[in-house]
This record gives structure tokens, sequence and C-alpha cells, in this order.
């Protein structure tokens, strides 16, 4: 297992949910929410920012893939969105499935007796805490990075 802080990345289409592990990669916790920025870069400039912040040794992005596994819009969105982190340079940004991360998310939220109204602010956090803590346990588990490192990242070496 890598040590080192990773930032977990729920894209969505108005507010994108940012989570941070620890240093050992035990743990995911929500972050920030970030609104999402359709005209400019302060989105992926503010991600940036949080990761240097943490120094992140990477940025872990969901990709909602269906569950059947077909494409769909939000997959090619967030596909998008991780590849202008990628390109944005300084830390290397992975895709990972995150089949039904957002309703496993707002099912923990439920159960912590919190109404969709009051959610709303933290249910990207939430399923950013979901995709980074799969991430890490899948890696913990298989003893090897998961998903897909972008072309755009940095080296496999350096991650």
């Amino acid at each position: 297992m890598r040590s080192g802080v990773r930032l977990g990345v729920d894209v969505g289409r108005a507010r994108i949910g940012i989570a941070r592990c620890d240093p050992h990669a035990l743990l995911a916790t929500p972050l920030e929410t970030v609104p999402r920025d359709a005209r400019g870069g302060e989105d992926v400039e503010r991600i940036l920012r949080l990761a240097a912040e943490a120094e992140a040794m990477e940025l872990v992005v969901g990709l909602p893939i269906g569950l059947s596994g077909h494409r769909t819009p939000s997959t090619d969105d967030a596909e998008a969105f991780a590849e202008r982190l990628a390109r944005a340079g300084g830390t290397p940004v992975r895709l990972v499935d995150e089949r039904l991360s957002t309703t496993q998310a707002q099912g923990q939220l439920r159960a912590a007796g919190k109404k969709t109204k009051q959610t709303r602010g933290v249910i990207d956090q939430a399923a950013a805490v979901v995709i980074l803590q799969h991430a890490l346990d899948s890696e913990r588990s298989r003893g090897e990075a998961p998903g897909v490192l972008l072309a755009g990242a940095q080296t496999e070496g350096k991650a």
C-alpha cells in the first residue's frame, strides 16, 4: 500500500465534492464542496490548490459508469473534467469506477438522521468520501493502485 494523502473527487453538474485521506491512506474524510465553473477554470484551480495544501500525491476522480457497465453523459462529463485536472498538472489524476457512490452516501446520511434538504451541502463530499475510501480499500486488498492513471498526469513512478 502506497502511503500519502490523496484527494477524492466526485464530479457533479453543479458541485464537486472533495474528500481527503490521512497520510497513511487509512481513512477518507469530507473536505469541501467546490462550485462547478462551467465558463472558466476556477473549479480546477481550487481543487489543485486543495491538493497542494494537503500535499496530495494524487487525485482520485470517480467515473460514474452505468450499472450495466455502459457509459452515460455523466461518465463523459467526469472523464472530461478529470482530463482537465490532469492537463493542469501538478498532481497525478486517477479515474476509478464509482457506481452507486452517491446512492451509498445518501443512504449513510439518511441512516445518520439527516434529511435530504439538510444534506444538499454535504452529499457531494460524502460521495467523494465513498469514492476515495473504496479506492483506498481496493488498493489495500489488491496491492496495486486503483483505476487508471490519466496520460496528462505525472508518471507512475512519481505517484
